[in-house]
């Protein structure tokens, strides 16, 4: 009979334990350094910002005086690149994701499209910005307007929705697209049907990050030309226009102290906007995961 040793078994346990209490102990200063972090930004911005949050400032364009200052042309040009944005990358990245998990064959080449796309998702966005000047701004003549703008923003956060598309498809059972195809479906019925509104969930929780990303960028919009001040509203995709992240930038450079609260009242904005764009996607998410 096999002889155990039982203080050397209490020591082990012992010491596991230890070490499980100071990792415990090391990832809670981690987070409360991190909540601590955002407390005080949060703090600081609101603070500064929130006595410059009235009617005139969303009512009033861009200004050389802080107090005349306002974000009526860049937050109807965000609305305006969103609305580009969101649709030209979520149709892109989604129908690559399809062609790529559920058509495309699985060899070298396709994998090293795969891993091409995976590592563009971390290429700095002012390369994307340069991208987009060569391309849609010369090439194409499309000036720095919303649709260049839009076009150079989608291919920034494209990658990002091309990845969270192929692991929200590819984690959808198998057995589920073989009773499709069992009951007479074709392949693209099953896609259609099955596939993506199980997938949709994973799928919009990528378009979220991605959108987010969109929205506070601001490196692509000044390699690509977009003025930080204009005193009209676009009327089209080919209009100029300004942005959120352009016109906060403007005012956070400027040595002036009132225009840094104004730069923190625009960063209000900026949130809100961002957790408006949200919380529509989260809505239908959770609106498909209850389906599905």
């Amino acid at each position: 009979m096999r002889y155990v040793d039982h203080e050397s078994v209490i020591k082990r346990m012992t010491g596991r334990l230890t070490l499980n209490r100071i990792f415990k102990f090391i990832f809670f200063l981690a987070t409360m350094f991190a909540l601590l972090a955002l407390g005080i930004l949060f703090y600081r911005i609101i603070s500064q910002g929130i006595g410059y949050i009235t009617p005139e400032f969303f009512n009033n364009f861009g200004s050389r005086f802080p107090e005349k200052a306002g974000i009526k042309a860049a937050l109807v040009g965000s609305i305006w690149l969103m609305c580009v944005v969101a649709p030209v990358s979520l149709i892109l990245g989604v129908g690559t994701a399809i062609y790529l998990e559920e058509y495309a064959k699985k060899n070298k080449w396709n994998d090293f499209i795969r891993m091409n796309i995976s590592n563009l998702a971390g290429v700095p966005s002012v390369v994307f910005g340069l991208l987009g000047l060569t391309i849609f701004v010369r090439a194409l003549a499309l000036g720095n307007s919303i649709l260049a703008a839009g076009f150079t923003m989608s291919l920034l956060i494209l990658p990002v929705i091309i990845v969270a598309s192929q692991e929200a498809i590819r984690a959808v059972p198998t057995e589920v697209r073989e009773a499709s195809y069992g009951m007479g479906a074709t392949k693209w019925q099953t896609i259609l049907k099955i596939v993506l509104p199980s997938a949709i969930p994973g799928i919009l929780t990528g378009a979220i990050l991605a959108l987010s990303r969109a929205v506070g960028e601001t490196a692509p919009l000044v390699v690509i030309g977009v003025p930080v001040i204009i005193h009209f509203l676009p009327d089209g995709v080919m209009s100029q226009f300004t942005a959120l992240p352009m016109q906060i930038y403007d005012w956070a450079k400027r040595p002036q102290l009132d225009f840094q609260y104004v730069a923190s009242a625009g960063i209000l904005v900026l949130m809100m906007f961002l957790l408006i764009m949200n919380s529509i996607a989260i809505f239908i998410r959770n609106k498909f995961q209850k389906r599905y």
